[in-house]
């Protein structure tokens, strides 16, 4: 485990998450490289806020209205008072202590300057190429957020991992992919129900479009997947190329 000296400031935003926020908090609020916990309440409606104050180590920001992911990732950004930020969906299903740590140790121990998962429901195309470009999962500098919280405010409600990605890019900063083979996160058919889920995941993808065009998202992965470096723990391509066999007598 990388040194107890490093500390995390942990970032949770959360829409109506009443049901399953609790069971990302019962790991996030007690691991030991997470100097704070702060949960984000983008104006839920669920009584989301009650099953965070369950949890009396969680700093709980409450939002009056729903403005969207990044919007609410801003002012947990703001908020945060460590040099490392751990980035976590609240809708996480089957996130275990070892998961954190896992995420956090490339970056923690100098490996890599960023990290990200790549969990058991990530897209095939994503898990076939080892990199999720839209991972909610992550940890980064601070800095990295703190000084573009402006543009970050004024993003699409769905923008704020690829516009991350783009800060990323531009510094050339290393990442390390982190497997989560038994972690995924609740899909909006399963929050919503079919029809209105679909139209969720229709808006959030015209959200993604509105900060960079298709070509650019296409771009942006390979890019991305350039600045993989190895470290214990990384994600592998899902399906081996074999080498085909020597024929010759």
């Amino acid at each position: 485990m990388p040194s107890r000296g490093h500390r995390v400031s942990c970032i949770i935003c959360a829409y109506n998450e009443a049901p399953r926020i609790a069971a990302v908090l019962a790991v996030a609020s007690v691991h030991p490289l997470l100097g704070e916990v702060i949960v984000v309440d983008d104006g839920s409606t669920d009584g989301t806020a009650d099953i965070v104050r369950r949890f009396p180590s969680v700093r709980l920001i409450e939002c009056a209205e729903n403005g969207g992911k990044s919007a609410a990732m801003a002012v947990g950004i703001a908020a945060a008072e460590h040099e490392w930020l751990m980035l976590l969906d609240a809708d996480l299903k089957g996130l275990a202590p070892d998961h954190i740590t896992a995420l956090a140790a490339p970056v923690l121990s100098g490996r890599a300057d960023v990290s990200m998962s790549l969990r058991q429901n990530s897209l095939l195309i994503f898990r076939f190429i080892g990199l999720d470009f839209v991972s909610g999962e992550r940890v980064v500098r601070k800095q990295l957020l703190d000084e573009a919280l402006k543009e970050i405010h004024g993003l699409p409600r769905f923008g704020i991992e690829v516009f991350m990605n783009r800060r990323i890019i531009a510094r050339r900063l290393s990442i390390a992919v982190t497997h989560w083979p038994h972690v995924t996160q609740a899909r909006k058919t399963e929050k919503l129900g079919y029809w209105k889920g679909v139209r969720a995941e229709w808006r959030m993808i015209a959200d993604l479009l509105k900060v960079t065009y298709p070509l650019a998202l296409i771009s942006q992965t390979l890019q991305l997947f350039a600045l993989r470096v190895d470290h214990p723990g990384r994600a592998r391509l899902s399906v081996r190329i074999r080498k085909p066999r020597d024929t010759a007598a």
